[in-house]
């Protein structure tokens, strides 16, 4: 699992691909284009029986140059990243900072991959790959970008829930505007936290807390323990949103029927 934190200071875990996985997406993108190269050449062959041998050549050359670097080209620049052999091995190419790729990228991974992979029949792509953490082939490399795996198991968040002996407390706090950067750790240690070591997550948590505890009053009951106290702002601070955006749906809807009665209706 790699991270990346965007410039709005959010985190990304991205699971880059395995070596294995890129090598079938690979293999089946090498043959839909082998198969598209074929079916053109005999038709090129079946059609230009009447051209000389320089004209023949050059419909060659042009129907290699099209199937091995325009149509994968086109087909990653248009699908943001995909192609049929990534799309069923669940990759898909991304920018290093985890953005969708463009045409300058996809064209640069063509152009290489032409070198790397048909040329050298995969040998330097799999050279390349396999002496670096991502897998990432020469084209990667050169354009910025490797593949991610696009598909996997969903790992479902626990429940955010007031502690019972904290509710008390927590529903006569007052809870302030919370800073985005601090809301945004809190929440992600919640999530992360029975997956981490005791030292690091209590070490984490009063540092949390810590931030937190200036934009809430009054203090928690003695003897609240960070987890708990982290667990009861964030879990106050979600229904007190809803509840607050809920109330702005229905005053919204009751504007929208009055400005829609008659006259205005009829």
């Amino acid at each position: 699992m790699s991270s990346i934190i965007t410039g709005e200071a959010v985190v990304l875990e991205l699971r880059p691909a395995s070596f294995a996985a890129r090598a079938l997406g690979l293999l089946l993108d090498m043959a839909l284009s082998t198969i598209l190269l074929v079916a053109i050449l005999m038709g090129v062959s079946a059609a230009g029986e009447d051209l000389d041998e320089s004209a023949m050549r050059a419909l060659v050359v042009a129907s290699v140059v099209f199937c091995l670097v325009i149509v994968p080209v086109a087909v990653e620049t248009l699908s943001r990243g995909l192609s049929l052999g990534k799309l069923a091995a669940g990759l898909r190419v991304v920018r290093e900072d985890g953005g969708a790729i463009r045409f300058r990228h996809a064209l640069i991974r063509g152009l290489t991959g032409f070198l790397e992979i048909y040329l050298t029949f995969g040998g330097l792509a799999i050279a390349v790959a396999l002496f670096n953490d991502r897998s990432r082939r020469l084209g990667d490399l050169m354009a910025g970008t490797y593949a991610i795996r696009s598909r996997g198991p969903v790992e479902e968040s626990p429940p955010v829930l007031v502690p019972p002996r904290l509710r008390s407390w927590a529903a006569a706090a007052d809870i302030g505007r919370v800073p985005d950067a601090t809301a945004r750790r809190a929440s992600q240690f919640i999530r992360q936290a029975g997956r981490m070591a005791p030292l690091s997550r209590a070490g984490m948590a009063g540092s949390i807390a810590t931030e937190l505890a200036a934009h809430v009053a009054p203090q928690p009951p003695a003897g609240t323990s960070p987890d708990d106290y982290l667990a009861a702002v964030m879990a106050e601070r979600r229904s007190r949103e809803l509840a607050r955006l809920s109330q702005a749906r229905r005053r919204s809807a009751e504007m929208g029927e009055r400005l829609h009665r008659l006259p205005f209706g009829s």
